[in-house]
């Protein structure tokens, strides 16, 4: 049966410039660490720490984070690279697909706590800081999943159905849940979630990152049961359920700790930031200041060439007065 209606699937998700291969994949993971960045900035900034400092840190914590999600997928499908008749070597091939989120955090956040150690910046002030960055991030980044035609649900035939059209890896080509899509809309939320909680409750101390876990795992949970492709069951559930009910129960028991021991929010995220803003807000109250006595100098200098000019001027007018007088007095006396 052939759908009125559904979301195609790109015919391939590279693209060859000479011999460069442009994979949609990468540009989507690019794009997502470029917008977390600049959001996380500019909530940074916001908190009172200087411009700039995110991007440092994302020096470290990004190269961590892919490390860590590609050795979350390595581990957790373990038989995709060292099973009988695969090829090991593909495991270091990432551009293919296969980073697990659990790892990216995990050890992003160790990349972070290093960037942050050499810059003497809590941890947990940076991590709410570029929370909702990461959530936009991941919506941005599920997008590679519909590039590479993976990761997809149950077959279904809803309007919005996804169609596969690729048989490599053992895929079924039909129509079927847009998994990537429900969980980049998911993201998506999560985010704008973040971005409200943490303006009406000034959430500080690793707080707003707490909420960001929590709220992608309930998303991540339903989501996750929905997909069909390979996975380890426990119990019944796949493994990455298992993970984020762990994860999401640790967030939240963070969340209510963090907010008995340290209610508020931070009032210095990086030492000598607020220096920085008075020293130039001096500077700029100085030049004003200069500007003034400068002005009223010019002003002073003015007034007095002016009451020089009048008095010169009465000078004047009196020699002249005076040469008058002389004069008629001469003509008198001839006169007599």
């Amino acid at each position: 049966m052939e759908e009125l209606a559904y979301i195609p699937s790109p015919s391939r998700g590279v693209i060859h410039l000479g011999p460069i291969p442009l994979r949609g994949y990468a540009f989507c993971i690019i794009i997502g660490v470029f917008v977390a960045v600049w959001l996380g900035n500019k909530r940074w900034i916001a908190r009172g720490g200087r411009a700039g400092t995110v991007a440092d840190i994302a020096v470290w914590a990004v190269p961590f984070g892919l490390v860590g999600g590609r050795l979350y997928h390595v581990i957790t499908d373990y038989e995709l690279y060292f099973s009988s008749g695969r090829d090991w070597v593909d495991a270091f091939k990432v551009w293919q697909g296969g980073l697990g989120i659990w790892g990216a955090i995990a050890l992003g956040a160790v990349g972070a706590w290093i960037g942050c150690r050499r810059r003497g910046i809590p941890l947990p002030a940076y991590a709410d800081a570029i929370a909702p960055g990461i959530a936009f991030a991941q919506a941005i980044g599920r997008w590679g999943n519909w590039f590479n035609q993976e990761l997809y649900g149950r077959e279904t035939h809803v309007p919005w159905a996804l169609h596969i059209t690729s048989s490599e890896g053992g895929r079924i080509p039909g129509y079927y849940h847009p998994t990537f899509l429900y969980e980049s809309l998911w993201c998506i939320g999560v985010g704008f979630l973040v971005i409200w909680a943490d303006r009406r409750f000034k959430l500080g101390h690793g707080r707003a990152f707490a909420l960001y876990v929590a709220a992608y795992c309930v998303g991540r949970g339903w989501i996750e049961y929905m997909r069909v492709d390979d996975a380890h069951h426990i119990l019944g559930l796949r493994l990455n359920d298992w993970t984020a009910m762990i994860v999401f129960l640790l967030a939240v028991l963070y969340m209510v700790l963090s907010a008995k021991k340290r209610p508020g929010r931070e009032t210095v995220v990086e030492p000598g930031a607020s220096d920085d803003a008075v020293e130039a807000g001096g500077d700029t109250e100085a030049g004003g200041a200069g500007e003034a006595v400068e002005a009223k100098g010019t002003e002073a200098s003015g007034d007095e060439a002016e009451a020089e000019a009048e008095s010169k001027a009465e000078d004047d007018a009196d020699d002249e007065a005076k040469d008058e007088v002389k004069d008629e007095a001469g003509s008198g006396t001839k006169k007599s």
